[in-house]
């Protein structure tokens, strides 16, 4: 296993497709943007729904901040756009199938591996990590966190 990425740490590389298959390289928003990456476990599952749709209500504060955000899970892309679709999602979803980029970025799993975990990254307009959340037990409590980070 990769050593998990700590505050501190630059933003692993990587290129995914999003809901529509479009190719997303993250480092087209580093120094542009400061970027929220939040891996979950899987579209349509109670505690993945409520974190995205908080995402969602919270999605304009977080382009205020100069903030873009993306939630990345293990999904196809076709699951990703229903779940956009069902739930009115206005960020993009990225499909990191092979957990590839999942496993760059050292996110854990639960329950013995079985379950992949849920865990958010921020990081400032460099690329460099300045928040780390892992949320698996509950899907809410670090995104009014993610946004005071952003905020400084």
């Amino acid at each position: 296993m990769t050593k998990p990425i700590q505050i501190g740490d630059s933003c692993p590389s990587f290129i995914l497709p999003d809901q529509t298959g479009k190719m997303v390289d993250i480092n087209e928003f580093i120094g542009k943007k400061k970027l929220v990456l939040f891996f979950y476990p899987k579209d349509n599952t109670p505690g993945c729904t409520k974190e995205a749709c908080e995402f969602r209500d919270r999605y304009a504060d977080f382009l205020d901040l100069g903030t873009e955000v993306f939630g990345i899970s293990s999904d196809s892309e076709s699951s990703h756009i229903d779940f956009k679709k069902k739930h009115s999602l206005p960020y993009s979803l990225l499909s990191d199938a092979k957990k590839s980029v999942r496993k760059s970025f050292g996110v854990p799993g639960n329950l013995f591996g079985l379950i992949p975990g849920r865990v958010t990254y921020i990081f400032n307009e460099k690329g460099i990590c300045i928040g780390i959340f892992n949320s698996q037990l509950d899907p809410l409590g670090h995104i009014d966190a993610a946004l005071k980070l952003v905020q400084k």
